[in-house]
């Protein structure tokens, strides 16, 4: 959500960043309308105070025998109800119709967010690693998976349809050895509290995150009205909605493994085969919760933080600056991690990591209370990034640590995770 007296003072600088985003929707609208809200608020204010005058103009009429006067003044009260009520309504429909175009509203980018429309237009910040060189060709990992016996998309379809997958054996293992790696990477080295949250939350809740309204088609709800999580991001943000926290409590930093659901409603015919696009995956999630003047410091951690994981995985990826089309409804300014992947000879992305600055925060009304005397509440900063993917993970040790004869060496860091085991083998 957006601050209106911001809007109202900078409409070029949001314009600015619509255009860059290509978004339809232009500030004009929006401040017509808060025109005709704040007009109509005006009128009921004058409104109010004139009949609150009129009303005790009666009562003293009254007394002086004025009673043509005070019939009268009783007259220009009821009429001023009718007008209340009429004006009453406009501010309702004029306020309504602002949030409803607010709520549709992303985020204002950084002003170094490079201008572009798609992926192919983002800024590669660094590369790191060298990507493995095999003697044979590389196989992609649903190929390997199957070969292996531990990847079962044909049972997974039959029990759910497309876009689900069964893992088995040491694959299953892997998935949770992962998993449990990066959660202890981060709450031990990194000092994010693990939290286990709902995976069913409300619809406000989804609206604090940036969510809702916009991307519905694109989240499965139950028939009681509640959703499924696309991100542990909704509920470990959404902790602090409605609350006012004080300075000495930041920052908060937490994480969570959880299952993640996507409908992903706009990937038709787009990573069909394997585990890539699913319906249902598994993250570890980070989010950082901050003041202002620390968030744009506290993106560079976050990255460096799941830029670990990588690093101790032994996979080659590169860190992408997102430019203006490719950055998400919710950011301000994101980072994404892309992995090396030989099986597709390319990078794909298995971390983003992004600052919304206060947008979230407006939407969800959290806040802190400056240290200091006389200092008002003011909104937070909230981060969130993937600590990283762990579906993506899996594919990626599977597809980079592959060898000749189908099996696949476990990284080190995993071993002590799998029971000291070293390579999965068709046996497994």
């Amino acid at each position: 959500m957006h601050d209106l007296k911001w809007i109202r003072e900078n409409p070029d600088a949001l314009d600015r960043s619509q255009q860059r985003r290509a978004d339809s929707l232009v500030p004009a609208r929006i401040l017509e309308i808060d025109s005709l809200r704040r007009a109509a608020q005006t009128r009921l204010q004058e409104m109010q105070e004139r009949r609150n005058a009129a009303s005790k103009q009666i009562g003293a009429a009254m007394k002086d025998g004025r009673g043509d006067e005070a019939e009268s003044l009783k007259a220009e009260v009821s009429a001023l109800k009718e007008q209340m009520e009429q004006a009453e309504a406009e501010e309702r429909v004029a306020a309504d119709e602002l949030h409803e175009i607010l709520s549709g509203l992303p985020n204002v980018l950084d002003d170094d967010v490079p201008d572009g429309a798609s992926e192919d237009d983002n800024l590669e910040l660094r590369v790191v690693g060298e990507p493995p060189v095999f003697a044979f060709d590389a196989k992609p990992h649903f190929e390997l998976g199957e070969a292996l016996g531990l990847m079962d998309f044909e049972t997974a379809s039959q029990l759910s349809g497309s876009r689900f997958v069964i893992l088995k054996g040491a694959l299953a293992r892997m998935e949770r050895a992962l998993a449990d790696f990066m959660l202890d990477v981060q709450t031990e080295e990194f000092g994010y509290t693990e939290i286990s949250p709902p995976l069913l939350v409300r619809a406000d809740v989804l609206h604090g995150t940036g969510q809702l309204p916009k991307f519905g088609d694109d989240l499965f709800r139950t028939t009681d009205d509640r959703w499924l999580i696309p991100t542990a991001e909704v509920p470990l943000t959404n902790m602090v909605a409605g609350k006012i926290v004080e300075e000495s409590e930041l920052p908060i930093r937490v994480t969570a493994h959880t299952a993640c659901f996507r409908a992903e409603a706009g990937a038709a015919g787009k990573d069909t085969r394997g585990m890539l696009r699913q319906h249902q995956f598994y993250k570890v999630e980070l989010v950082s919760i901050v003041k202002p003047e620390d968030s744009e410091a506290e993106l560079e951690r976050m990255t460096g933080c799941a830029e670990e994981i990588l690093k101790r995985l032994g996979l080659a990826y590169r860190v992408v600056l997102l430019c203006s089309g490719d950055t998400g409804f919710g950011a301000a300014r994101t980072h994404d991690l892309e992995v090396w992947m030989p099986g597709q000879d390319t990078y794909r992305e298995i971390s983003s990591v992004s600052n919304t600055r206060a947008f979230q925060a407006r939407r969800m009304n959290a806040r802190y209370r400056p240290a200091g005397d006389g200092m008002g509440p003011e909104h937070l900063h909230t981060l969130n990034g993937s600590g990283v993917a762990v579906g993506r993970a899996l594919i990626a040790v599977l597809e980079n640590y592959q060898n000749a004869d189908g099996s696949i060496t476990i990284p080190d860091v995993l071993r002590p995770y799998m029971g000291g085991r070293e390579v999965i083998r068709a046996d497994a």
